[in-house]
């Protein structure tokens, strides 16, 4: 399972994150009477079969977790099946399903994106407040995974979390001495053009977290609006685009670009770092640096409900969550670094992790890593309608141009 595998956030102009939170959206066709609290049972009346749909990824890190539940609870779900489909493709294929009143996905898994779209659209049951005395691990998230769950408002739950970044990635034998400040990267890309890179942010993970992380770094006056606040991050994209020969339309095209040499230094995050040494794409002694006063944007994956689901399926799927947000199936969030921790909530150590994920992250993960996750502020993304406007601004005045597809 690599790195191909992790879902780009793409969000559409019709994906207003906040204004969905904040105002409710009309209930969906095919809903089911079964939506409320008084008619979902603790348990099934009859084990249920468990269509889940991943639209971010997050099956690599979670799959473990639902199979354990599944051999440990027959009498709660009999069965589970697993279908993965883009992220810009979710909102319609449960529209489609409720529109026909069938609805037989029970469980998606998906990113900010993703869920955002669903509740612009009201295709989500709200779990939260109804069924929060179901969810007691959700008392123990960590503070950033928290903030990631209050960015999701009442539809979504955090199953696992990852600071993410932005980084930069170098191979020491290419590169002895990576700039570490805003100036010294232009200085850098500057002196050594065409060496600098990476991938274009509507289509990255490390290339939007690099977008967002900037108004930190460089002081903006609002990191929170691209539009208006943001004068320092787009004259300083501007002025390193000047030194950038293209920009690759995903970010595994950087990985293996740093591994070939067409690329000296790249931008990642944890999980890109870790995971891509794992599976051989980059080569393991690269390290990884960070530029002063940065903050990490975080990232999370969300379980929601498509409404029109049935109380059993509900009732199956609350219990399974509640299984999920326990630490010692978080546990296995630490995966081979794909997500990296992974874990959403608190105390879940990497010695209580599968004997595969230790061994991955002792030999790839880096010991710095606890201190810069300590050391450094976190920021949640942006909402998705200034997200959108970020990519567009991007797409027309910075790299659109020169966007090569791998």
């Amino acid at each position: 399972m690599g790195m191909t595998r992790r879902g780009a956030l793409m969000v559409t102009a019709s994906s207003l994150f906040v204004g969905a939170v904040g105002c409710g959206a009309p209930e969906a066709p095919g809903t089911s009477s079964g939506d409320t609290t008084g008619e979902v049972p603790q348990r099934p009346g009859r084990a249920v079969t468990l269509n889940v749909l991943d639209v971010a990824g997050n099956l690599q890190l979670t799959q473990g977790m639902i199979d354990e539940f599944v051999s440990r609870n027959s009498d709660v779900i009999s069965r589970v099946t697993y279908s993965k489909a883009p992220a810009p493709e979710l909102a319609g294929k449960i529209k489609a399903q409720q529109g026909a009143n069938r609805v037989d996905i029970g469980l998606v898994l998906t990113g900010v994106d993703g869920l955002a779209a669903g509740i612009e659209q009201g295709l989500w049951i709200d779990v939260l407040p109804t069924f929060q005395d179901r969810l007691g691990g959700m008392r123990n998230y960590l503070e950033p995974a928290a903030a990631m769950q209050r960015l999701a408002g009442n539809a979504g739950v955090t199953v696992t979390y990852y600071p993410s970044g932005p980084l930069l990635e170098y191979l020491p034998s290419r590169l002895s001495t990576p700039p570490t400040s805003a100036q010294a990267l232009l200085a850098w890309a500057r002196a050594n053009p065409r060496k600098f890179q990476y991938a274009r942010p509507a289509n990255s993970g490390p290339g939007r977290t690099f977008l967002m992380g900037l108004p930190y770094i460089l002081g903006d006056t609002n990191p929170k609006d691209p539009t208006a606040g943001w004068d320092k991050t787009w004259a300083f994209l501007k002025e390193l685009g000047q030194y950038v020969d293209y920009y690759p339309s995903g970010t595994t095209e950087t990985m293996k670009n740093l591994a070939n040499g067409t690329a000296h230094l790249i931008v990642s995050t944890t999980g890109w770092d870790i995971n891509p040494r794992v599976l051989g794409t980059v080569p393991k002694d690269a390290r990884i640096a960070t530029i002063d006063g940065f903050h990490w944007v975080t990232d999370a994956h969300y379980a929601v409900l498509p409404k029109g689901v049935s109380t059993d399926t509900q009732a199956a799927v609350l219990a399974l969550l509640a299984f999920m947000l326990t630490p010692e199936q978080q546990a296995k969030a630490y995966d081979e670094g794909y997500f990296y921790p992974g874990p959403a909530v608190r105390d879940v150590q990497l010695s209580s992790a599968p004997q595969k994920s230790r061994d991955a992250i002792r030999e790839f993960g880096r010991p710095e890593y606890d201190a810069l996750i300590a050391g450094n502020p976190t920021e949640v993304p942006l909402d998705a309608k200034s997200l959108v406007a970020a990519f567009n601004r991007w797409d027309r005045e910075i790299g659109g141009g020169k966007v090569k597809q791998g």
